[in-house]
């Protein structure tokens, strides 16, 4: 039985879209992340998002993160696969390193990974690298850090620069 499910599944079977821009955000964590994910998912909310819950749903301290994080890289691109620009992800673990290398491996996605340190480096994944979907190491991280960090990735939009959108090209 897979752990992971979409809480926020409408009748219809798809995730229903943010509130400010069509925009679908999910997130995912593991226990080490499992508190953050859940102050997060209020923080989303008050930025006019909604955030689609992908796990875990519980405080489970033998949780694997990769239950969590590939469902939420599939859907991430998925949905930008169908219109681009159209989803986000954000996963939070300890480090969040290993949970970016499972986004990573899932193609059209491009995870950044944020444990504190200059918050510029989230707005530069963004409009550099046009990151889709933000790592968080919930171990290195403050609440009020977190929130700015995700702050910035939803509302920062790649620069569609030449040269930027040529390196992308390139993956």
């Amino acid at each position: 039985m897979n752990p992971v499910r979409d809480k926020n599944l409408e009748s219809s079977g798809s995730p229903s879209a943010s509130v400010s821009n069509g925009m679908k955000v999910f997130i995912a964590a593991d226990h080490a992340g499992f508190a953050l994910k859940n102050a997060l998912m209020e923080h989303i909310r008050t930025l006019g998002y909604e955030g689609m819950d992908m796990g875990a749903f519980q405080q489970d301290p033998d949780d694997d993160y990769p239950d969590f994080v590939i469902p939420l890289a599939e859907k991430v691109a998925e949905e930008n696969a169908r219109v681009a620009d159209s989803a986000r992800g954000i996963v939070v673990g300890g480090s969040g390193q290993g949970e970016a290398m499972c986004c990573n491996r899932v193609k059209g996605v491009r995870a950044a990974v944020f444990y504190g340190g200059a918050s510029e480096i989230v707005q530069l994944a963004r409009e550099h690298n046009d990151a889709n979907v933000l790592s968080l190491g919930a171990r290195f991280l403050t609440t009020d850090d977190a929130f700015a960090a995700v702050q910035s990735f939803l509302e920062t939009p790649f620069s569609d620069s030449p040269r930027h959108a040529r390196r992308l090209a390139k993956f």
